[in-house]
C-alpha cells in the first residue's frame, strides 16, 4: 500500500509556502508566536482583525484592530499611536516576559501592555466584539484593550473614572485623517457632576452632554430615538462610567471621537460603501473650540476653514488633510517691536466685517474709534480691536474667530497688520481696485489651473464626513447626463439621478420659483446638512449658481415608498414585517425633525412618495428642508406652501396656522395606507367612494376583524397585534382636534412596544364609507 502524506502534513507545508500568513489558532497569539508583515489574527465570528496597517503614503506602520467585514479600512483602536515603526515585516508583535509588546526595527520595544505576571503560558485573544484581551494559563484576564481606548468606542467599553485608582477612560482622536497619533480632541466622563465634555488640548470644554437624568443626558435628544444603541450610566463608589451595547449586533456601528472636534455615532451600508452618520456633537462645525487654529476663520460650509487677510496656512500639508490646528501665520512680519524695521512705517489695520468677536478680549476706557485704533497701535502686543460705542482689544494670537451666521457678539473687528500689506497710495478707491483686480486675476488664473482636474478632485477634496459639498453646475450636470434620467418631481422641482466621478450614485433636485439670495440659500442649506438622521435623506451638496439652485442627495436604489405599497401584482409586495419597520423608521425620522433639531421643523409634506427606501428597505423621510428654503417666516410658508390632498390636517385646510401635530394628522392617513397597500380614498364604479381609514376606525373600535383590514397580497400574515397597534395609533394620528392627536415621539414608543395605545374615538369625517 502506498504511503501518502497525512493532512496535517499538507496543513504545516501551506503554513510555511504561503508567504505573510498566519496559521496558528486564527485568533489568538501564543507565548511562542508574534505577528510581522501582512500577518494577521481574526476573531473567531470574523467581525475584527489585528494586524500591522498604515494610512496615507508614509511608511509609518501601527498595530490596530480593523473592522474585518467592511470594505474601506477603518480603524477602531491603535495600539502605538505615539510610536510608529518603519519596517513592518522586521517588526513584531509579540509576547515577551508576560506582556504583548511591540519591537522595531532594531528589537526596541515601542509599546506594551506593561503588567506584571508571572505566569509562562501567556496568551493575547481577539474577541468577536473587537476587545483584545491578555490573559494567562489560568485563564484569568490580565489586561484588555476595552480599558485602554483610542479614538472609538466600542461596544461593553467604559468612558469614566476609576475612584480607586484616578484612572479615566476617554476617547482621543486622530490627529488627522492620516495620523492615528493623538490629536486635540477628546471626550471625557466628569465624575463631580455625572456628564461628559469634549474637551480641546485636554483643557478647554466646549460641548458637554448634560447630567444624566437616569434615562439620557439631557443635552442629547438623539438618545431618545436611538434605537441602534442601549446606552446605560453607572456610579457607585468604586467607579463611575457610561457604556452601551447594540440592540442588533449584526449592525456594524462605531462611536468616535472624530479628528473634526465632534463626536459621532455611524453605522455602516456595505451597499453604498460609506459610513452613515446617525448624528454628531456639536451639530456645528464652528463651535468646535480653536478649530481653524490661530488667525483662522470658521465658517458652517465649505470650506470651513480660511486664513485673514495678511496671513496664509502655517501648514499647507495639515490643511491638505482638514488639519487646521496649526492655523495661519502672517505673510510679513509687524513693523513695532521688529527692530530690523529702518524705515519707520508704522503697522496699520485691516477690517474684517461681520465677524463673531472672539472671546479673551480687554476693554480700554477710550472715547472714540481713533483713540481706540491709537490704543491697540501703541502696544506692540495688540494684535486686533473693535470699537462700537466701546473699545475692546485682543493682545496675542486670535483664536476661535466665526464669520457670523445669525449669532450675537456679531461685528467688525480690525486686524494689525504690517504696512506693507497695504497700498502706498492714499486714495482708497485705489486699495479696493488693485485688491478687485487682484483677487479677480488670482481666480481666472486658479480656474485655468484648476479645470483640467477639477472632476478628479470633487469628491476627494470636498468630502470630509458629516459636511456640505458645493457643487459646481456644469459638473451636476455632466453627472445627470444634462438631466436627462428623471426620478420624479414636486411642486419645488424635478430629481434627475446622476453618478458621481467615484461611481458614486446621487439623486439631484432642481428648485423651481425660489427666490432667495445667495447668502440667504447658502445659510438655509447649511442648516440642511447639520440635520442628519439615519431616517432622514442625506444632502450631500449643494449648487447655487444665479438662479441655479440645486440640492445633491443620496441616491435610494429603491425609489419611493408609494412604488412599492401600491403595486397590482403580488410578486416583489412588501411583507408586513418590512412595512412595519418602515412605519417606525418614517417615525423616528419625524421626531428627530419636530423635537430634536435646534429649530422644530414641521415637513407639511409627508406621504408614500417623500418616503424613500435605500438598498435594505431603511426609510428616508425627503423633502424635509422644503420649509426652511421657503423661508424662515413660518406663517409665510403657509401662505406659499400646500401639502398633498387626502394628507392634510383639517387645521391647514381651514387656514389656521399649523404645528408638528400637521406631520402626525398626514402620518396617520399613511399608515393606513401601509395597512391596506392602497390609497385612503377610492372610487367605486358605481360612483361610491371607499373611505378606508374610516372603514379601518369601525372595524378597530368595533373590535372586529382588524387581519381582515390588510393588503390582499399579504394573505393575512402578520402580526395581528403590530397590525392592532398600527391601526389605533393611524386613528389617534387623524382626530381632528390635533390636541388629541400623540406626538411623533408616542407613536414611536407605541409602535416599539414600549408604550400601551388605548382605543380610540371615532375619528370625524365628512366622507361616508361604502364597503
Amino acid at each position: 500500500m502506498e504511503n501518502k502524506p497525512s493532512f496535517i502534513f499538507y496543513v504545516f507545508f501551506l503554513c510555511f509556502s504561503i508567504s505573510n500568513s498566519i496559521c496558528f489558532g486564527g485568533d489568538t497569539i501564543y507565548a511562542n508566536e508574534s505577528i510581522s508583515g501582512d500577518q494577521t489574527i481574526v476573531s473567531s465570528g470574523e467581525n475584527f482583525r489585528l494586524g500591522f496597517f498604515k494610512t496615507g503614503k508614509a511608511s509609518k506602520y501601527y498595530i490596530g484592530i480593523s473592522y474585518n467585514k467592511v470594505s474601506t479600512q477603518t480603524l477602531a483602536w491603535v495600539a502605538n499611536r505615539e510610536h510608529y515603526v518603519n519596517d513592518k515585516y522586521s517588526s513584531q508583535l509579540k509576547i515577551l516576559n508576560g506582556n504583548l509588546v511591540l519591537l522595531d526595527e532594531s528589537k526596541t520595544v515601542v509599546w506594551s501592555t506593561n503588567v506584571k505576571s508571572t505566569s509562562s503560558n501567556v496568551q493575547a485573544v481577539l474577541l468577536d466584539n473587537g476587545n483584545l484581551i491578555l490573559r494567562d494559563g489560568e485563564n484569568l484576564k490580565l489586561w484588555d484593550s476595552l480599558d485602554y481606548p483610542s479614538h472609538t468606542w466600542l461596544p461593553g467599553g467604559k468612558i469614566g473614572t476609576d475612584k480607586r485608582t484616578k484612572r479615566t477612560q476617554r476617547l482621543t482622536s486622530w490627529k488627522n485623517m492620516e495620523d492615528p497619533s493623538p490629536g486635540l480632541f477628546s471626550l471625557e466622563h466628569d465624575p463631580e457632576d455625572s456628564r461628559y465634555l469634549i474637551k480641546w488640548n485636554r483643557s478647554i470644554w466646549y460641548w458637554t452632554s448634560g447630567p444624566w437624568d437616569g434615562q439620557r443626558f439631557s443635552l442629547v435628544p438623539e438618545m431618545r430615538t436611538n434605537y441602534i444603541y442601549n446606552f446605560s450610566y453607572v456610579s457607585n463608589e468604586n467607579e463611575s462610567y457610561f457604556t452601551y451595547t447594540l440592540y442588533n449586533n449584526s449592525i456594524i456601528s462605531r462611536f468616535i471621537m472624530d479628528y473634526s472636534g465632534q463626536v459621532k455615532q455611524l453605522t455602516w451600508l456595505e451597499s453604498t460603501r460609506q459610513w452613515n452618520l446617525f448624528w454628531a456633537q456639536p451639530r456645528q462645525q464652528c463651535e468646535v473650540n480653536a478649530f481653524c487654529g490661530a488667525y483662522g476663520v470658521c465658517q458652517n460650509s465649505l470650506p470651513f476653514c480660511n486664513c485673514l487677510y495678511g496671513f496664509k496656512e502655517s501648514s499647507e500639508d495639515d490643511w491638505s488633510l482638514n488639519d487646521y490646528s496649526s492655523g495661519c501665520k502672517r505673510r510679513t512680519n509687524l513693523n513695532c517691536g521688529n527692530t530690523s524695521t529702518v524705515n519707520g512705517k508704522k503697522d496699520k489695520f485691516w477690517m474684517s466685517s461681520d465677524m463673531v468677536l472672539p472671546a479673551n478680549s480687554r476693554s480700554v476706557p477710550v472715547k472714540s474709534a481713533g483713540e481706540c485704533e491709537s490704543a491697540c497701535l501703541s502696544n506692540c502686543s495688540c494684535t486686533a480691536y473693535a470699537y462700537d460705542n466701546k473699545c475692546l482689544i485682543w493682545t496675542g494670537e486670535l483664536v476661535d474667530l466665526k464669520q457670523h451666521s445669525g449669532s450675537d457678539g456679531s461685528g467688525d473687528i480690525y486686524i494689525r497688520l504690517a504696512s506693507s500689506e497695504f497700498s502706498d497710495g492714499k486714495n482708497s478707491k485705489r486699495i479696493v481696485i488693485g485688491a478687485v483686480v487682484g483677487v479677480v486675476a488670482v481666480v481666472i488664473l486658479a480656474g485655468l489651473v484648476l479645470f483640467v482636474v477639477k472632476r478628479r478632485r470633487l469628491v476627494k477634496t470636498t468630502k470630509p464626513e458629516g459636511s456640505l459639498i458645493a457643487f459646481v453646475y456644469r459638473d451636476l450636470q455632466n453627472a445627470t447626463k444634462n438631466f436627462s434620467e428623471k426620478l420624479g418631481g414636486g411642486g419645488f422641482g424635478s430629481v434627475f439621478k446622476g453618478t458621481l466621478p467615484d461611481s458614486t450614485a446621487i439623486a439631484v433636485k432642481k428648485l423651481e420659483g425660489l427666490s432667495q439670495g445667495e447668502k440667504q440659500f447658502r445659510t438655509e442649506v447649511s442648516t440642511i446638512g447639520t440635520i442628519q438622521h439615519v431616517n432622514l435623506v442625506r444632502l450631500r451638496g449643494f449648487c447655487s449658481e444665479g438662479i441655479k439652485k440645486l440640492l445633491v442627495y443620496d441616491y435610494m436604489p429603491n425609489g419611493s415608498l408609494d412604488s412599492h405599497l401600491f403595486k397590482d401584482k403580488r410578486d416583489g409586495v412588501l411583507d408586513w414585517k418590512t412595512r412595519y419597520q418602515i412605519a417606525l423608521g418614517t417615525a423616528r425620522g419625524l421626531v428627530y425633525l419636530h423635537e430634536e433639531c435646534r429649530d422644530c421643523i414641521i415637513h407639511c409634506d409627508i406621504k408614500p412618495e417623500n418616503i424613500l427606501l435605500d438598498a435594505e428597505f431603511c426609510p428616508k423621510v425627503a423633502d424635509f428642508g422644503l420649509a426652511k428654503l421657503v423661508g424662515r417666516d413660518f406663517s409665510r410658508v403657509l401662505t406659499t406652501m400646500r401639502g398633498t390632498r387626502g394628507y392634510l390636517a383639517p387645521e391647514w385646510i381651514s387656514g389656521v396656522a399649523v404645528t408638528a401635530k400637521a406631520d402626525v394628522f398626514s402620518y396617520g392617513m399613511m399608515a393606513f395606507e401601509f395597512i391596506s397597500g392602497r390609497r385612503n380614498t377610492k372610487q367605486n364604479a358605481d360612483g361610491s367612494i371607499t373611505f378606508f381609514p374610516s372603514w379601518a376606525a369601525s372595524v378597530t373600535i368595533d373590535g372586529g376583524d382588524v387581519l381582515g383590514l390588510l393588503d390582499p397580497k399579504l394573505d393575512r400574515n402578520a402580526d395581528i397585534e403590530e397590525v392592532t397597534n398600527l391601526c389605533r395609533v393611524a386613528c389617534w394620528c387623524i382626530q381632528d382636534d390635533e390636541r388629541a392627536r400623540p406626538t411623533m415621539s408616542q407613536v414611536v414608543q407605541i409602535l416599539e412596544g414600549m408604550s400601551e395605545v388605548n382605543l380610540p374615538p371615532n375619528p370625524k369625517n365628512q366622507l361616508k364609507f361604502d364597503r
